[in-house]
């Protein structure tokens, strides 16, 4: 695509984005998972195999990590914003039609923005693209 067209900073906007989202989405991942992140006072979650939380934790925890970092970028983008539909509709939607509403807003923005990753890739400075360059 033309550089003009495009836009001079557009590959760094979506590297800062991937990183950004995927590290934000891996601290979930960690609170569910490793009990990391609680909230002064608050009682550390740590779930454990075969809750739901923990196969969501995990998804959150592995895909946030190779989504920061770019590895597998569209694959895990994909699943992930799957499950953040799923998400959605399981514990959200039940309380209401409107996301603002029912406390979905993040389970819905994660989701088109994993979308969006899915379809677009990673970008040059994600570290599958290097890889498959050939520059280590």
């Amino acid at each position: 695509m033309n550089e003009h067209v495009r836009g001079r900073f557009s590959d760094w906007a979506l590297t800062l984005l991937r990183i950004v989202a995927g590290f934000l989405f891996w601290c979930h991942g960690a609170q569910k998972i490793l009990g990391w992140f609680a909230e002064p006072g608050a009682q550390k979650m740590a779930f454990a195999f075969p809750e739901l939380p923990w196969f969501a934790g995990m998804l959150e925890l592995v895909g946030g990590a190779l989504i920061a970092v770019g590895i597998l970028t569209r694959p895990v983008a994909f699943l992930v914003s799957g499950e953040m539909a799923i998400a959605y509709f399981m514990a959200h939607a039940p309380h209401g039609f409107w996301p603002i509403m029912n406390h979905g807003e993040l389970a819905v923005l994660y989701c088109f923005v994993f979308l969006f990753l899915a379809a677009h890739g990673g970008g040059p400075y994600a570290l599958g693209a290097r890889w498959r360059r050939g520059v280590r």
